[in-house]
């Protein structure tokens, strides 16, 4: 008792008096908190977990050879850790698999030169060696592409870039500030973006979408040999995408290549002036048909009280990635630390009440099929709000999906009832930075596929680092860009809000059950 008094003073758990009883109508378990916090800190096998998933493991892509070497070391992992009910659960039909097997494209005139790209996922390969003159095809509408009739015959095609590298003086990665993280604090309706706001921008995008595929499908016609192209960047970096649909029975494509952006405008200056230009490239890509199903890989800590143990705390985050690089801050850096948490809590052998269930989701970077899918397997679909029984027994989700930088606080998605709890469960962890309760909602992970069906599901806030200037979607999304102290605060902070959850005499409250959303 003495060691866990000290420990308790030592990392700041002690509080004032009104602080102290707010805690207590939480029934915050203080020295096993410090005993989370000893072992994640000083004992942490995050980085271990995160080196396996990425460099071992490879890229990640959906339904890829690389998914399934981390589905399946994942599940052994957390089996060998001692975790129950380990398995890698279908959640339904995804697409086809594609894979990577060759990549490699140079200028061989007016000179020779090495270029920064990867082929476009689902594209095909080339079958072989090319080397073919270029041609730029420049195209604001689809009348502006009747003129390149004729020109494309076994040629490769070079499509423009939207957005120029500029030089940056500033730096790539950045952490909130005090300032920034109290205006989140703000009350969710000066939070709110304006209504139609963002429609010219959607409908822009619509346009360009509709073009491309306009473009692709003459490319195609045409008979041209490969295309390049670029989705920006800047200094080497290039943004990774789909080039083609994954369904079974996808329209054929062309192989296309997605390109640093500076290779691509130094191609484009040389056409332009004039100048003939000759690329070699071979791409050697693999699809897998024989398995059509998307995967989840789930494991447990049962609950031990005989009334709550049927009633369930998950945690999760997506393991899949994009194929231009090993997917470590999207979302590596994600599942390693909700690995970590359970291991912590495996490791200290605490015994829940209710059973801790952590997901590591499929699919996600394509729609957030793994998580939506087992959220309508397991507790109602949201286009019916049809709710199954185990709807009723879920006490909290929380998920990690917003790079390495470590937790600065969490979002409460718009449940009030949560923000007075959040905020006592934070208290301890004020000295790790870890202080915010927004309102706001956020969008664009996992914790969105339960929010949809009325369940407590949650995003923790975290500093961006360089998640959107550089590794987002990236062929820099490497090991290298992960930040250890980050990643063991953040396993000591779900660790413990996964206990705190699973301990609660009551389950976190509920917001009002939405409507049905019919799919449009």
């Amino acid at each position: 008792m003495q060691k866990l008094l000290y420990l308790a003073v030592a990392y700041g758990l002690t509080a004032t008096a009104p602080a102290l009883a707010q805690q207590a109508a939480e029934k915050l378990d203080q020295a096993t908190l410090a005993k989370i916090r000893d072992e994640g800190l000083n004992r942490s096998k995050v980085m271990e977990t995160a080196f396996y998933l990425t460099d071992v493991c490879g890229p990640r892509l959906a339904n890829s050879e690389g998914l399934k070497r981390a589905n399946e070391w994942t599940q052994k992992q957390m089996a060998l850790w001692g975790l129950s009910n380990a398995k890698i659960e279908p959640w339904g039909d995804f697409g086809r698999g594609w894979d990577i097997e060759k990549s490699y494209v140079a200028m061989t005139a007016p000179y020779y030169h090495a270029m920064i790209g990867a082929p476009k996922a689902w594209t095909p390969g080339t079958n072989g060696v090319l080397k073919k003159q270029v041609v730029l095809v420049k195209a604001a509408a689809e009348a502006d592409l009747d003129k390149y009739k004729g020109q494309l015959r076994d040629k490769i095609v070079l499509t423009e870039v939207a957005q120029e590298p500029k030089t940056t003086f500033t730096a790539d990665a950045k952490r909130y500030t005090d300032d920034e993280l109290q205006k989140m604090t703000a009350p969710a309706e000066a939070n709110a973006a304006r209504p139609g706001g963002d429609e010219a921008a959607r409908n822009a995008y619509r346009a360009r979408a509709a073009l491309r595929t306009k473009m692709t499908e003459m490319f195609l016609q045409e008979g041209a040999a490969a295309v390049l192209s670029t989705r920006g960047g800047s200094h080497g970096t290039f943004f990774t995408s789909n080039g083609a649909p994954y369904a079974a029975d996808a329209k054929p494509v062309l192989p296309e290549i997605e390109m640093a952006p500076e290779d691509q405008l130094r191609l484009i200056r040389l056409v332009e002036a004039g100048i003939p230009v000759e690329l070699e490239m071979e791409t050697k890509t693999k699809f897998q048909t024989q398995d059509l199903k998307g995967y989840n890989v789930v494991a447990e800590i049962p609950g031990t009280d005989k009334k709550l143990k049927s009633e369930v705390v998950m945690l999760g985050a997506h393991l899949d990635s994009w194929h231009a690089a090993t997917g470590a801050t999207d979302n590596a850096a994600g599942c390693a630390v909700m690995m970590e948490a359970v291991r912590i809590l495996k490791t200290l052998n605490v015994k829940p009440r209710r059973t801790i269930r952590v997901a590591l989701w499929g699919e996600e970077e394509q729609g957030l099929h793994g998580s939506r899918n087992y959220v309508k397997n397991h507790f109602g679909d949201p286009a019916t709000m049809k709710l199954l029984p185990e709807h009723e027994k879920l006490a909290a989700y929380f998920n990690l999906d917003n790079g390495s930088g470590k937790i600065r606080g969490i979002y409460a998605q718009g449940n009030e009832q949560v923000q007075p709890i959040f905020t006592e469960w934070l208290r301890p962890f004020a000295d790790l930075g870890a202080t915010t309760v927004t309102p706001r909602n956020t969008g664009g992970t996992d914790h969105l596929a339960f929010d949809a069906v009325g369940l407590p599901g949650f995003q923790f806030i975290q500093d961006g680092l360089d998640y959107n200037t550089r590794t987002h979607h990236t062929n820099m999304d490497t090991y290298e860009r992960l930040q250890p102290d980050d990643l063991k605060q953040a396993s000591v902070i779900v660790a413990s809000f996964v206990y705190n959850a699973a301990m609660r005499d009551q389950k976190l409250p509920r917001k009002p059950l939405p409507a049905p959303q019919p799919k449009s």
